[in-house]
């Protein structure tokens, strides 16, 4: 798939983030986008950030309310698709939707681990199971499943648990790479990719805590409090005269920093995963910090979980 132009693309988490970027961009490349979302008013804004793009003429962008988790969401955004679009078949699929979260089996609840994991993973592959006879009445198609560098790392340091998210993520690369040899002998017209991105500049941190807590506000909820307060405490700090607002801005700034001090941008992120998409790479690393990352544990793979191993970067997703 060497030019988007004229076609339509499925993206999911499309309200924020690196999926918006691919929302813009593919639009700009004139390709006609259906974007889901959790939060609609975020989905509607990227429809907003499109038109201001002014993308070419008679390109259609349109925003859907959809938990990733939920077949039966997915089914009511793909029929929507199909009505708004007035299409039985789709080019492009990503399932970029994911959400952090149930960090630890020890000391996190059942249902963060579970939350986390059914939107990260289950909204990929229920993603794929949903969209894929519309890709493969395509006359050329493409899926990409975002994964992470904690596909292939399962870990962001000795001083915190990452279980959820990394299980999830290497769920979605172990599926995607077993898609290949799937599509190859069912649907040849058919690709698929697996992105890993490094530390990307998003708003996940943040979102995240929403999404778990249920919450559309900014405010924390006191689980959301005492489970920070843990976390100090399991790094050594004595949170006995920190007030709930200092807890809170803590958080705050944690999520920011993530954002703010990355070293790849969404949109260039975006970029990179669409030129790979036409390049019809399998595999695609984002940033730097995941293509470094990636050498250190191929080159010594037994040793990547040791007390002194360097992944080669400072702050890891």
């Amino acid at each position: 798939m060497k030019d988007f132009s004229g076609k339509i693309a499925v993206v999911t988490g499309g309200g924020s983030g690196i999926g918006r970027e691919l929302v813009r961009q593919l639009a700009a490349q004139g390709c006609n986008v259906a974007t889901c979302d959790v939060n609609l008013k975020n989905a509607q804004e990227t429809v907003r950030l499109c038109e201001a793009d002014r993308p070419p003429q008679g390109v259609r962008v349109t925003a859907h309310l959809a938990d990733v988790s939920d077949e039966r969401q997915l089914e009511r955004f793909r029929d929507e698709v199909a009505r708004q679009h007035d299409t039985d078949k789709v080019h492009l699929l990503i399932n970029n939707a994911g959400i952090g979260g149930g960090g630890s089996l020890f000391t996190d609840t059942r249902e963060a681990w579970d939350r986390t994991f059914s939107i990260t993973w289950g909204g990929v592959y229920l993603g794929v199971r949903v969209f894929l006879p519309m890709v493969v009445k395509a006359e050329e198609g493409h899926i990409v499943n975002v994964s992470s560098v904690n596909g292939f790392y399962a870990s962001i340091g000795r001083d915190r648990s990452h279980t959820a998210y990394s299980a999830a993520k290497f769920a979605v690369k172990g599926f995607t790479e077993a898609l290949i040899n799937d599509l190859r002998l069912n649907a040849p017209h058919v690709k698929c990719s697996v992105v890993m991105p490094g530390h990307i500049g998003t708003n996940i941190i943040a979102n995240s805590g929403k999404v778990l807590a249920g919450r559309e506000g900014e405010a924390l909820t006191a689980e959301e409090i005492a489970a920070a307060r843990l976390r100090l405490r399991q790094q050594g700090i004595d949170d006995a005269g920190v007030t709930d607002e200092q807890v809170a801005a803590g958080v705050a700034q944690m999520a920011a920093a993530f954002r703010d001090l990355a070293p790849t941008s969404p949109a260039q992120a975006a970029t990179i995963i669409l030129d790979g998409v036409k390049a019809e790479n399998w595999r695609i690393l984002v940033g730097d910090d995941a293509h470094v990352l990636d050498e250190r544990v191929r080159a010594d793979p037994e040793r990547a979980y040791d007390a002194d191993f360097d992944p080669g970067f400072g702050i890891a997703i």
